[in-house]
């Protein structure tokens, strides 16, 4: 069988490296065509969120006081500004370095043929323009600014005296740091993480499109994902995103602890699910392949059985029943060829329906899980906490 060769066309897309923020970041120096000046980035954008809210607080005497939640006390506020949101910023040079490669993968290793090398090259394009929409950036400002803002006002800010605001029956009273972070800090970092969704959306769809192609998959390549399972690694690329959306919950949660007088045990349903939901987001858009590879592996699994009866056939009257007279059946090429054919059919049989595996599944879990561990010291102490990881570890 001849093996098809890739299409000659260059692929380059990234998934990050577009739309109206990325050039406005080129203009000011916050970003090199290859995402360069990540530190000057990430301090820049954190300080523009944080710093303000600092000084302002200090000005009205909230940085700390007699509220229920000074600014320094808000452990929410600087979870989000100083780790999460520079974490999202941090993610876009990851993702562009991983998935950049993903994209020529399917070229190059021949699952997309040379007879589709147009609609692969469309699929790509359709992306690019996606990504490099102006009015979609600007729908998504446009929607942080309304019900972004409704759903902080609503359902985030707290119900007592805080350092950015005080509530009655008309609503929240906003204090200067208030009207600094309600229209600038939390408008700011609902952008960067909604950007992130719409990033989400633009690789569903890509996938969505190559999924559309007749595919070609080896129901006997090794990684059990007939020659994609790459696309289950890559997906390792959003493990910082993960980490700030756990991060986020995780300040979120404490707020609620520490100011609220709730129990971490009354979020764990909450918990397994936001973080199981996070880990969808991520694995869902590769399902698309499921038809693709579940045809592969019923056509692998009728075509190599009918190789290999045809071949056990032959093995069993030449060796068996006396066929093979006088010759030695001690190093015979025919026992190894048996042997691997018998690998190649058992291969088939445990070729998953997706193109990841539960080895896939669990940094993701992990990434999206390990910034609310902490909070089990509110109830358990370190010592006994340590020690219960221990005994599951060992």
């Amino acid at each position: 069988m001849n093996t098809p060769r890739p299409p000659q066309e260059p692929y380059d897309f990234s998934l990050v490296l577009g739309g109206p923020l990325y050039q406005t970041f080129k203009r000011v120096h916050l970003s090199g065509s290859a995402l360069e000046l990540l530190r000057r980035r990430m301090v820049v954008i954190s300080l523009l969120a944080w710093l303000p809210l600092v000084v302002l607080s200090a000005i009205e005497h909230h940085l700390l006081g007699i509220q229920n939640l000074t600014f320094l006390s808000d452990v929410e506020s600087h979870v989000r500004f100083l780790v999460a949101l520079p974490i999202l910023i941090l993610a876009e040079l990851v993702v562009h370095r991983r998935l950049t490669s993903v994209v020529s993968r399917f070229a190059e290793r021949g699952v997309v043929t040379p007879e589709d090398a147009p609609r692969y090259s469309a699929a790509i394009e359709a992306a690019i323009r996606v990504r490099n929409s102006l009015w979609l950036e600007f729908a998504v400002l446009l929607f942080v600014y309304t019900v972004g803002n409704w759903i902080w006002r609503h359902q985030v800010a707290l119900g007592a005296a805080t350092w950015y605001a005080t509530p009655d029956r008309t609503g929240l009273h906003l204090t200067l740091a208030g009207y600094w972070y309600a229209f600038v800090s939390i408008p700011l970092f609902q952008f960067m993480l909604l950007r992130w969704y719409l990033r989400l959306v633009i690789w569903f769809q890509f996938l969505w499109r190559v999924s559309r192609l007749n595919l070609r998959l080896l129901p006997t390549h090794p990684d059990h994902a007939g020659g994609i399972g790459f696309l289950g690694k890559s997906s390792y690329a959003f493990v910082p995103v993960l980490f700030a959306q756990g991060a986020l919950l995780a300040g979120l949660i404490a707020s609620r602890i520490f100011y609220q007088g709730e129990n971490l045990l009354s979020f764990k349903v909450s918990i397994v699910a936001l973080v199981g939901l996070f880990v969808l987001v991520i694995l869902g858009p590769l399902t698309v392949f499921y038809p693709h590879l579940s045809r592969a592996k019923r056509l692998g699994l009728n075509e190599y059985g009918t190789l290999a009866t045809v071949y056990v056939a032959d093995f069993d009257r030449k060796w068996v029943r006396g066929g093979a007279k006088g010759e030695e059946i001690l190093g015979t090429a025919d026992i190894q060829s048996l042997a691997d054919l018998a690998n190649s059919y058992a291969v088939i049989r445990e070729m998953r329906p997706v193109p990841f595996s539960l080895k896939d599944v669990t940094p993701l879990v992990a990434a999206a899980a390990l910034p609310v561990l902490p909070l089990l010291l509110t109830i358990m102490p370190l010592e006994e906490l340590v020690t219960r990881l221990l005994k599951i570890i060992f």
